[in-house]
């Protein structure tokens, strides 16, 4: 994709719907798709993507974002599909990933997400697909523990 396309498409003088990798949905007119990935894209996630109430596909793997996630993200509520693969995301991996009651999907690798991944993610129940690799996650020895009498 050719990211100067965007600045031509994503206009004022266009409806939102009409823009390159957003998908709107057809009864209320509202985002619910919004799919940048390969775009040569730059920058921080900006905190006003959170106001995105109907989203529920967000994907912009393969890009050049950096810093790290905005807590307005846990404003999406409805996403089912979230794949930030492939850019320079960094921090530790926030507990509110835990907190997508309809994740379905969720794609972090190719980062510099540090620290442990949370617990919370294992109460995802309509988690079907996780991808952690190549991120700079602490590593948690196991250790036989015995008992002695």
């Amino acid at each position: 994709h050719d990211p100067h396309l965007l600045v031509t498409n994503w206009s004022t003088s266009t409806s939102v719907c009409n823009w390159i990798g957003v998908t709107c949905g057809s009864r209320h007119h509202r985002v619910i798709a919004l799919n940048l990935s390969n775009m040569d894209l730059k920058g921080i996630i900006p905190s006003q993507l959170g106001n995105l109430s109907f989203l529920a596909w967000l994907d912009i793997h393969n890009n050049k974002f950096h810093g790290s996630l905005p807590i307005e993200l846990t404003n999406l509520h409805r996403l089912k599909y979230l794949n930030f693969n492939n850019n320079s995301f960094t921090g530790e991996l926030p507990s509110w990933f835990g907190y997508f009651p309809k994740l379905q999907s969720l794609s972090l690798s190719d980062n510099y997400f540090n620290g442990v991944v949370p617990s919370i993610l294992g109460n995802l129940s309509k988690l079907e697909h996780l991808l952690l690799y190549n991120n700079d996650f602490k590593k948690i020895n196991s250790y036989k523990y015995e008992e002695k009498f």
